[in-house]
């Protein structure tokens, strides 16, 4: 451990605003030996079962916090829209998430129960009573991606207190100040402060923090390269949740209602330029009005107003660094080049920004038809039939959320049996979410499943007591 070679202690990592790119703060990254005494007094603390936080401590320092932030709902929205380039209207929407996320957590502390055991099916058993409680896993490494730059952090970390777990998080580099100021809350709140780490850390240390035998259970959010690779370094015994992004597919059948379809997919394409690992991407209409569609699509697209997130008029803020505004850019004109017809948008606006693009008929193998764009690009297809769409729809290596639209109910029972996701919104875009619902990722798109509850289940562990009578 002491020959992991880190950032010296005291270096500062500047945070700007994406949109023109202007210092906004710093933060101090924590150096290795810092880390490592941050992991041994984590594991101390968890080994020193006298001393683990009991239930009524952990609701009290939760409900504090949610009263803290309401307090503090404007100025954490801004945030948000300052170091993330969410617009303000969504950066409000995912602070009241994060309060209702961090309630979540209370309401589902008295559901960490066990259960009785029937110890007399057989002989073997008879003569003893058995039942289960559930403990705190231990030590839980956190590491959080930009695009929900506080939520995506009560995601995890509100989880570990509410269950008793000792917990590092590590935010995206790009925006590590709406987690620091959700870590200074909690302490504001009554919770120990060697009970959360706040540890903004280069990668070199950020893989031997993650892949540490005192780690219990990793959480992350993030690119599935990286996600993938550090679940395989991960040490003998360590529990995981991977959260990756998809190429969310939408089926529009024949009978779609595109009054009220439209603003739909406008909404699950471009909310946050198409940052949200189930932006809407892929839709498949049928032959005879998928260009119509693709016209009332772009008519739309190209209204959203794009700027700087910090600004009330804006629906579209920048991405979050220019070499992904190059990348889109660059996925775009291939399409373009192989086939596509750009009906909307399909130019870089700045650095920072690019427009709202609607895509026609983009080639099966063209990049922003076979990965996940993370951008402000939304592709519509033609099918022949419907069993085709479905094929086509399951044919990536990525699979999340998706969406069908249609009135007819047998249409719509089809897409839930035949589409491989792990939820199939009817009629809705596929970036709905509540935090109460399971949320996950298929195939290459993730492993395990999030949502406060089950991220809850996912940092205990039974432990059973079986007595002879």
């Amino acid at each position: 451990m002491n020959n992991v070679k880190s950032v010296p202690s005291g270096a500062i990592s500047e945070v700007v605003n994406p949109f023109d790119l202007k210092p906004i703060g710093t933060v101090t990254l924590r150096s290795w030996d810092q880390i490592d005494g941050y992991l041994t007094a984590a594991a101390q603390l968890h080994a020193n079962r006298k001393n683990w936080l009991p239930a009524h401590k952990r609701i009290e320092v939760l409900g504090n916090a949610a009263k803290i932030m309401e307090g503090r709902f404007d100025e954490l929205a801004f945030l948000i829209a300052n170091e993330g380039g969410k617009p303000l209207v969504d950066a409000r929407i995912e602070v009241a998430r994060a309060i209702d996320g961090v309630g979540l957590c209370i309401k589902e502390i008295p559901n960490l129960a066990g259960t009785e055991i029937p110890m007399d099916l057989t002989a073997a058993g008879a003569g003893r009573i058995a039942f289960t409680t559930r403990e705190p896993i231990g030590v839980v490494v956190a590491v959080s991606a930009f695009n929900h730059p506080l939520n995506l952090i009560v995601h995890q970390v509100a989880p570990a207190v509410a269950t008793g777990c000792p917990v590092l998080v590590k935010p995206a580099a790009d925006t590590p100040l709406s987690c620091q100021a959700f870590v200074e809350i909690m302490y504001e709140a009554g919770l120990p402060e060697e009970w959360c780490s706040f540890v903004p850390c280069d990668t070199v240390s950020a893989e031997q923090m993650v892949t540490d035998r005192r780690v219990a259970f990793f959480s992350f959010i993030g690119s599935g390269k990286i996600g993938w690779m550090l679940r395989s370094k991960l040490a003998p015994g360590t529990r995981c949740a991977l959260e990756h992004g998809g190429a969310a597919p939408v089926i529009v059948d024949a009978s779609a209602d595109m009054e009220a379809m439209v603003p739909s997919l406008i909404k699950g394409g471009f909310y946050h330029s198409g940052q949200v690992c189930v932006s809407v991407q892929r839709i498949f209409a049928p032959k005879d009005t998928a260009r119509d569609i693709a016209v009332l699509l772009s008519e739309a697209a190209s209204k959203l107003v794009v700027g700087n997130a910090i600004d009330e008029s804006t629906d579209c803020g920048p991405l979050i660094r220019p070499k992904e505004v190059d990348r889109v850019a660059d996925w775009v004109d291939e399409a373009r080049t192989t086939g596509a017809m750009v009906m909307t948008g399909g130019q870089k606006i700045s650095a920072s920004t690019y427009e709202p693009t609607v895509l026609f008929q983009p080639p099966e193998l063209a990049r922003v038809s076979q990965e996940e764009i993370f951008g402000p690009v939304a592709c519509v297809y033609e099918y022949g039939s419907i069993d085709d769409a479905f094929r086509r729809a399951n044919a990536l290596p990525l699979a999340f959320q998706s969406a069908v639209f249609t009135k007819n109910l047998d249409t719509a029972l089809n897409a839930v049996r035949q589409l491989d996701a792990t939820a199939v919104m009817v009629n809705d875009h596929t970036a709905f979410r509540v935090d109460w619902m399971p949320f996950a990722g298929r195939k290459q798109s993730g492993y395990n499943t999030g949502g406060i509850g089950y991220t809850m289940q996912d940092m205990t562990q039974d432990k059973m007591a079986v007595i002879r009578l």
